[in-house]
């Protein structure tokens, strides 16, 4: 019977690190296509308070 505290000494564990590679360029890329699509969405809601709206 195994006691919980138990540790095999017998056992290797094998370690990987795994490192994440951030390019910043892609951030600043990405960051820029986001933003894009903001002001883009922002203006269409404007045209549609400032002009469409009124019309009715």
């Amino acid at each position: 019977m195994m006691e919980p505290n138990y540790k095999d000494r017998s056992v290797e564990v094998e370690r990987t690190e795994v490192h994440k590679k951030s390019d910043s360029s892609v951030v600043a890329s990405t960051f820029i296509k986001y933003a894009a699509y903001i002001i883009i969405i922002f203006g269409i809601l404007f045209f549609l308070v400032k002009y469409v709206f009124p019309m009715f």
